[in-house]
């Protein structure tokens, strides 16, 4: 199988964390790239090549390698990890090359199938809670700033809009904390703010929907703003970068977002508090 060339340096710090890993592993065996070669079945070299991220291991090697070391207990988090450096990175030019529609699409059975959601926003209103006026807005910016070739934004709200049923359907749960800067920022002139904003008022009412905002004022004390993230259930967290957008799939960085967002959720204001914040907003959008 040839060697994948990752296109993030995020994909990349992932996959040569995998081999210090496995070369940890190997050191804290005693054991010398020769003979772990030698037990796996394989030539040196490709020890050496693995260790230093030259070579994608395949799950065979993690196998082999594992038992080589006396850790077969390590090999289920060893290919998830694998997976997840896979799997990790899309470069927004080569997914948006035939518009914006079928990635919302091809994330639907994943919200579908979410139990538990969680979402942190820092400069915008996820898309869970986005009227059709402000995703309009926004992905048409992103059409337009990341010069996408096809234009399908109408078909991609649609999309968004009608994901939007898990809120009042099935048995599902979202916690949303933003950042008080995302009830700021102006996508789309006064109005459509002032009905996206209207929106996070009624949506709170929801059974489902548990949403917090953190306000100007409080200490961070190391809760710092970080990117936009998104944790469905505790199985993958979707992160989304400049660049490009980053699906994390191993348990320990899985576990480390939501650590971060359990951090958040303390300084975070709801109910009462938050509505006052959100009302605020739109009281200043209609001076």
């Amino acid at each position: 199988m040839p060697t994948p060339h990752p296109a993030s340096s995020s994909a990349q710090a992932a996959r040569l964390a995998l081999a210090s890993r496995l070369r940890d592993l190997r050191l804290d065996a005693q054991l010398s790239a020769r003979t772990l070669a030698a037990r796996a079945g394989w030539h040196e070299s490709k020890t050496s090549r693995i260790e230093h991220g030259k070579k994608r291991p395949t799950e065979s090697d993690l196998t082999a390698w594992a038992h080589a070391c006396g850790t077969p207990e390590l090999l289920p988090e060893l290919i998830a990890e694998l997976r997840a450096v896979d799997s990790a990175w899309l470069d927004w030019r080569r997914a948006e090359k035939t518009g914006l529609t079928h990635l919302n699409v091809a994330v639907r059975e994943l919200y579908e199938r979410t139990r538990i959601y969680r979402s942190y926003c820092q400069d915008v209103i996820p898309g869970l809670l986005q009227t059709a006026a402000y995703t309009t807005s926004t992905l048409s910016a992103i059409r337009d700033n990341r010069e996408v070739p096809v234009d399908d934004v109408t078909d991609a709200v649609a999309e968004r809009m009608a994901r939007q049923h898990i809120l009042y359907e099935g048995d599902h749960r979202f916690v949303f904390i933003l950042e008080v800067a995302a009830l700021t920022y102006r996508r789309g002139g006064p109005e459509v703010m002032i009905g996206q904003l209207g929106f996070l008022l009624k949506a709170m009412a929801l059974p489902s929907v548990s949403l917090a905002v953190i306000p100007s004022h409080i200490e961070r004390a190391g809760r710092w703003p970080v990117e936009n993230f998104y944790i469905f259930d505790d199985v993958q967290a979707n992160v989304e970068l400049v660049s490009g957008f980053l699906t994390i799939t191993q348990p320990r960085e899985i576990a480390m977002y939501m650590q971060t967002f359990a951090r958040f959720h303390e300084i975070a204001v709801f109910g009462r508090q938050a509505r006052g914040i959100i009302e605020a907003a739109i009281d200043s959008l209609q001076q």
